[in-house]
């Protein structure tokens, strides 16, 4: 009884993890550019300073996590089952742009495009401003209805640059260790 009941549980949970293609191909662009994209939930990270009402929030795991000193993202597989894999992968991508817009620290894209109104208590519970700029960004694009071109395109912008500089850098410093 035991094995079966295990069995079930296990087919169950892997029924509930099924991306799309879109997911999976911006997940793979993300890998492509050296970030580790993780299906599992968040780990217990110092999370940026909220304001009191959205405290209670912070006992929950969150859907999505940008880890910036790992180059790496978290998916929390509740997503699936709640059928926003996708919007949560493209707030991270946003991220991830970011990280590569600041090289190596997340720096502002500076969009011009605004948020809609729904997205604004979501960003505006930040107490840092330079957090709530980098939320604001995050859900504007994660909101907008060509949200998934839209992340790609920056991730593909800012993050190009800095894998073919990483590349010369790697290409340059293996021609003077074979002048040596």
């Amino acid at each position: 009884m035991f094995p079966s009941l295990l069995l079930n549980s296990v087919l169950s949970i892997a029924q509930l993890i099924n991306p799309d293609a879109n997911f999976i191909k911006l997940k793979n662009q993300l890998q492509h550019y050296g970030f580790q994209v993780n299906i599992a939930i968040p780990p217990d990270n110092s999370l940026p300073e909220q304001q009191t009402d959205f405290q209670r929030r912070r006992l929950r795991k969150p859907y999505g996590l940008f880890n910036a000193a790992e180059k790496s993202i978290w998916i929390n597989p509740i997503v699936f089952e709640l059928g926003i894999g996708n919007s949560v992968l493209i707030h991270e991508t946003v991220h991830a742009a970011q990280f590569c817009q600041g090289n190596g620290s997340l720096q502002a894209l500076k969009l011009d495009i605004e948020p809609i109104k729904q997205a604004q208590p979501y960003f505006k519970r930040y107490r840092d401003s330079h957090y709530q700029t980098l939320e604001k960004e995050a859900y504007t694009v994660q909101t907008q209805s060509n949200s998934y071109e839209l992340a790609l395109a920056l991730l593909n912008k800012y993050c190009q640059k800095n894998l073919v500089n990483r590349l010369l850098k790697e290409a340059f410093n293996f021609r003077l260790f074979q002048n040596l």
